[in-house]
């Protein structure tokens, strides 16, 4: 049999990102799920069934065909609260007040179905972030940038974000949006592996 497609069911340019440094090279499949649709209030179950909807919604595409869908979904977690991406610059500004000089825990889900099998394996990662004691006038600088209005948290730690962050425990690509040894987890209990050439990363 050859090689499953690989297919990513969202639009992030992060995740696509992950995944090709990595030498997988994705197809693209934008869910168009409606995440305000469920309202669960512990973390962990909230962003395991967001990247499982997303998922499932693009697996349909690829009833009996050769593919694997990942889907993920990621949120930040707060003194005890949930935060996904801001609804404005004033969101983000209250929101980032919190952060600075705290911390919190990023939560990403990951959905991986085998069309072809019909099978399916959920995880989720969680990466503790410590945030720098920032200025009022940072903030408002960053905020300013429009970075922070399109990530789960208000914040990234590959661009700009990154200069406020001291550091973080766990994952990186868990932050990022996509577990890569996560993964490559899920990929074992489906049966698959992973081989390094020049081209890239074969799953077979």
């Amino acid at each position: 049999m050859s090689n499953p497609i690989f297919v990513l069911a969202s639009a992030s340019p992060t995740r696509k990102s992950i995944l090709e440094n990595a030498g997988i090279k994705p197809v693209i499949r934008v869910s168009h799920f409606d995440e305000e649709a469920i309202q669960v209030s512990d973390p962990t179950s909230l962003v395991m069934t967001l990247a499982q909807c997303k998922a499932k919604a693009i697996a349909a595409e690829f009833t009996g065909q050769n593919a694997l869908i990942i889907g993920c979904d990621s949120i930040m977690y707060l003194n005890g609260m949930i935060y996904g991406k801001p609804d404005s610059k004033q969101t983000a500004i209250a929101t980032w007040q919190k952060m600075r000089g705290n911390y919190c825990e990023l939560y990403t889900g990951h959905c991986l179905i085998d069309a072809n099998n019909e099978r399916s394996v959920l995880r989720y990662g969680v990466t503790k972030v410590h945030f720098s004691e920032v200025t009022d006038a940072e903030i408002d600088s960053y905020v300013d940038s429009g970075e922070p209005l399109c990530c789960a948290g208000c914040f990234t730690l590959e661009k700009l974000g990154g200069l406020l962050i001291d550091k973080i425990e766990g994952c990186h690509t868990n932050v990022l949006g996509l577990s890569l040894p996560i993964l490559r987890q899920m990929l074992a209990e489906l049966g698959y592996s992973i081989h390094f050439s020049a081209n890239g990363t074969v799953i077979r």
